[in-house]
Formats: structure tokens, sequence, C-alpha cells
């Protein structure tokens, strides 16, 4: 049977002859797995760098006629995002230029006279506003101007007022006889001259016979614009300075009246520039 020894007090183990046993090291198990775990790490950087290393498929293909960069090419760093279904995107922060210029240039514009976009706005609907009117007159020739829904009338200077009669003798028909000039404020437009050298004009919305002051109001209250006034062969006087105004006959007198998309009896509003009756 054994002999029983008791473990001798460790508080001077040099004077009882007991000692540790240093045969094995302490911690062996965890420095096993401290030492396997270095391992893979290590194995694991040595793969990283070797995928680094690997050129990248495609990057001496050249995208449109050019060789890609390695900063095109993403500089050899992996990427986990979902591959584009369009091909390769241009790098971030990159300014890509086409190669073709752009399919909707703007159309250049030719200038409008003014306030006549705004008439034809608000009284025709778009496809018809662009008709222009059928007989404009030319520069400097003489006509008179005849009533659409009265055609037996025309436009008659008497005591300085326009008014819309028939013509009766010589002296009637030399006053309802006009020289279509290029308008003062605006050459795309028309102004009226007299045979005694006044411009028929609109004030207090009345047109009426007055010598030019030179003045600026005065051009632009003599100057109408030519639109298109649903009747055939006939035109709509506009005002320059009245955009929303033309010209019309109300009990058989010439003055200005709004036109637009609720006006009643348009035919008012239409005239045709007719051989001279004088």
């Amino acid at each position: 049977m054994p002999e029983n020894k008791s473990r001798p007090p460790q508080e001077q183990p040099w004077e009882n002859g007991w000692a540790p046993d240093i045969s094995r090291a302490p911690g062996t198990r965890r420095l096993w797995l401290a030492g396997g775990l270095a391992v893979a790490t290590i194995v694991a950087c040595v793969t990283a760098i070797a995928l680094n290393d690997k050129p990248v498929e495609d990057t001496s293909k050249s995208r449109e006629g050019q060789t890609l960069s390695d900063d095109e090419t993403g500089g050899g760093l992996i990427s986990f995002a979902t591959p584009s279904t369009t091909g390769s995107a241009a790098p971030t922060g990159r300014k890509t230029t086409s190669a073709s210029p752009s399919a909707s240039p703007k159309a250049s514009s030719s200038p409008v006279p003014q306030g006549s976009s705004s008439l034809h706005t608000s009284a025709e609907p778009s496809a018809s506003a662009t008709r222009k009117p059928s007989t404009p007159a030319p520069s400097g020739d003489r006509r008179s101007v005849q009533a659409v829904n009265y055609p037996d009338r025309y436009w008659h200077v008497s005591d300085g007022l326009v008014k819309l009669d028939a013509p009766r003798g010589s002296e009637s028909r030399e006053d309802s006889t006009f020289t279509v000039v290029k308008g003062l404020s605006n050459s795309s437009c028309y102004s009226f001259a007299t045979h005694d050298g006044t411009y028929l004009r609109h004030r207090d919305f009345v047109l009426r016979a007055e010598r030019n002051d030179g003045s600026t109001l005065f051009g632009q209250d003599a100057t109408f614009c030519p639109g298109y006034s649903g009747s055939s062969g006939a035109v709509l006087l506009q005002s320059v300075n009245y955009p929303n105004y033309a010209l019309r006959h109300k009990n058989f007198q010439l003055r200005l009246d709004p036109y637009g998309y609720n006006t009643t009896n348009r035919s008012d509003f239409s005239f045709r520039l007719v051989s001279p009756l004088g």
C-alpha cells in the first residue's frame, strides 16, 4: 500500500524539500491556439496580396479607342458592389463628354412685333395664330380699308375722326385713301398716313387723324400690327402699346376695344386692305 505523504506546507518549500512541477509549461493549449490563429492570419494576408497583385481583366482593352488607366480601373481595389448591367461606369469625380451634340438644340427664333404674340394667344388658338394675313400691304402702298361685315363701307376721315362710311364724291374718296408705311414705333407693323400728311392714331381709345409731334407716345399710338382675324383676306389691327386691344368699328366709328376668346361681334375687328378709292 503506497505510503501516504501529506503535502508539506508551502510557506517554506526550500526547507522541507518540496518544489512545484515545472516539467509542463503553463498555458500550453492557449499558446497552440494563438499560434494557429497567427498562421491563419498570415495565410489570409498572403492570399489577399496575391489577389490584389493579379491583373484586372480587360484592363488592356480600349474603351472607345482609349486605354483605361489605373485610376479608371479602380487601382486594384476589390469592389463588392453589384456589377453594372450596362457596362463600366465612369469613375467618380471624372467628367464625361458626349461625342455627339445635344439632340435638342435651342431653335433660333425671329423677332416678334411688340405685343403681337399676346393678342394672337388671347384671340385665336395656337394653330390659327401662326397664320399670316393673306393680303399684307407693302410699305408705301396706297390703300383703302374696307369693313368685312360692311363691304360697302370704308375708313373715312371726317372732322378729324375716322368713321366707317360709304364712298361718295372724289373728296370723300380721297379722305378714304391712306398710304400704308412702316410703323412709326415698329417697322414690322403699319402706320397709316393721310393725303394731307397726318397719321391715324388712337387717343382716348378713339381713332383720329393728327399731325406727328415726334413723340414716342404718338409713334406708339399710330402703330398697328396685323394679325389673323379669322376672315379670308382680312387682318386684325392690334395696337402696339395696348397689346390686347385692336381696332374695331362701333356705331360706324373706329376705336380700340379689347379682343380675346370671349369677344363678341368678331367681324367688327376684321378689315381688308383694298385698292385705293381716290
